[in-house]
């Protein structure tokens, strides 16, 4: 495996349990770089320590004994703690088994059977929508289209629109959707998993109905998510059994997941390390373009930490393939996909070419990242760039 031992640079050492199987090699091992947090993001010291104590503590939250009364506490203490990062009341966090769950729980129990999406969402969210609303070359959603398919008619409707896009950080624009939605008397709902700790999260929640949240993309652990829910806006659950959670979303709480969740937001709810990576981002894209990288989405409004990029002529899979190799963890789209590498359908509702939706990668920086992770990576994108067209030549 990936050793971390007498690493020189510990910030850039994969976090346990994330590294990959090295190669042999007669150098000895070799420190990973971890930049793929946009698919996952190293647990935070803050969220490893309330989860372990939570750990510690015994008791159901539905308990009315002590030691249930301390589970409550726990659980509570937390959802205060995401409400806080969402500028929401507590009572309106319906804590789930991820995002996913989140998105499925909003656009099927709002109680709206027609339901229309960005065509650059999650899959989780395209899973339920039998319209998609098409995006510009820029990777924005086409608002003037969005209010076209509403003003066609048809029953009452749910939008889903995301905050940011995970593949290539562009931000959305969530209050002018949300505005047309409106108009048209339809709710909207957005899942803004990549959003969280990188924009101003209350400004977007503020718009929409509903809102999903993952923890494990800001570093809390995984399996535990939430949605963020308008005020006094009822809705059907759709695992049923249980008073837990309002009624909204039966099954004892997670408390532990809980916990973590919630000390993940409060240490990215001020967003203090956003100018440092954008600085790191900034540069890597300025060094990879020079040698002809190109940025999708660069036109566009951006979270700091996210960036695609595209080598004309190289697959991502064998990109991602020859960084991994050389220590540096990078993706190719969503990391949804049973691990394997496709064709991104967010680049085709771009409506890139082939030879760029079929070259790009993402990059996703994050709080453990410096300026040698940068270093690293863009010296194996250059070494792949360079051999490459070395081969092309002769």
């Amino acid at each position: 495996m990936w050793s971390t031992a007498g690493c020189s640079a510990p910030a850039i050492c994969s976090p346990p349990g994330r590294a990959r199987p090295s190669p042999p090699s007669e150098a000895g091992p070799v420190t990973a770089v971890y930049l793929d947090h946009n698919a996952t993001a190293p647990l935070r010291p803050e969220a490893r320590d309330a989860m372990l104590a939570a750990l510690e503590s015994v008791g159901n939250p539905s308990s009315v004994h002590r030691f249930g009364r301390e589970a409550r506490r726990l659980a509570e203490a937390g959802r205060r703690q995401v409400a806080a990062l969402a500028g929401v009341a507590p009572a309106q966090i319906v804590f789930t088994g991820g995002a996913t769950e989140a998105n499925a729980l909003a656009l099927t129990g709002l109680g709206r059977r027609r339901i229309l999406a960005s065509a650059i969402e999650h899959d989780s969210a395209l899973a339920w929508a039998a319209e998609r609303i098409p995006v510009g070359g820029d990777g924005r959603v086409d608002l003037d289209a969005l209010d076209r398919l509403l003003a066609a008619g048809g029953e009452p409707a749910i939008v889903s629109v995301m905050a940011v896009n995970n593949e290539t950080g562009v931000i959305q624009p969530v209050a002018e959707a949300a505005a047309i939605a409106r108009r048209h008397g339809a709710l909207i709902h957005c899942d803004a998993v990549q959003a969280a700790g990188r924009i101003p999260l209350p400004a977007v929640g503020a718009e929409v109905d509903a809102l999903s949240l993952s923890a494990h993309k800001l570093g809390g652990p995984q399996g535990i998510g939430a949605l963020v829910l308008r005020d006094g806006l009822p809705l059907a659950p759709l695992l049923r059994g249980g008073a837990q959670e309002g009624r909204r979303r039966a099954g004892t709480e997670n408390v532990a997941g809980i916990a973590g969740f919630g000390a993940a937001a409060a240490a990215v709810a001020d967003r203090a390390d956003m100018p440092r990576i954008a600085a790191l981002r900034d540069e890597l894209e300025r060094r990879l373009t020079a040698e002809g990288a190109v940025v999708l989405g660069a036109g566009a409004p951006r979270v700091a930490n996210t960036s695609c990029v595209a080598m004309p002529g190289v697959t991502a899979e064998t990109q991602v393939a020859a960084l991994d190799l050389a220590g540096v963890a990078v993706s190719a789209g969503s990391a949804c996909s049973s691990g394997k590498v496709r064709r991104s359908h967010v680049l085709e509702a771009m409506g890139l070419p082939d030879d760029l939706a079929e070259s790009a990668i993402r990059i996703s920086l994050g709080p453990a990242t410096d300026a040698e992770a940068i270093d690293r990576c863009v010296a194996a994108w250059i070494d792949l760039s360079r051999r490459r067209r070395s081969r092309a030549v002769a």
